[in-house]
């Protein structure tokens, strides 16, 4: 992995082992599945285009080890985008810009949890 990304980034950013499908709120559509997520932005596999330096609106479902279960709405700006292996696919980083009351605790509770895997 590139050092320069690595120094700048400020959060941990722990990996989503399992499928978690992402909506944009707007449309109502899933749009892709979570890669990676810290307590600022997230990695995102997209399966269709996006645009870049555009603001939308999310919202997805994480499960703690206990198998609660938890939404978030997140309201995210599209900083880059890259062209993944798949055909179709592509790799998005997204900045977060608001969380609900209360989301952004619950969500660095589940980024801490014992035996998460980090990137």
């Amino acid at each position: 992995m590139n050092t320069s990304v690595d120094e700048s980034r400020r959060s941990r950013r722990r990996r989503v082992d399992e499928r978690v499908d992402v909506i944009d709120s707007m449309t109502d559509q899933a749009i892709g599945q979570l890669g990676n997520i810290s307590d600022s932005g997230l990695l995102l596999l997209a399966g269709q285009p996006l645009h870049e330096d555009c603001l939308y609106q999310l919202r997805f479902t994480l499960a703690d080890r206990s198998g609660l279960r938890f939404p978030l709405e997140i309201g995210a700006h599209l900083l880059w985008q890259n062209a993944a292996a798949a055909p179709g696919q592509a790799w998005m980083g997204f900045r977060f810009l608001s969380l609900e009351d209360g989301q952004l605790d619950r969500l660095r509770e589940w980024i801490d949890a014992p035996g998460a895997t980090y990137v």
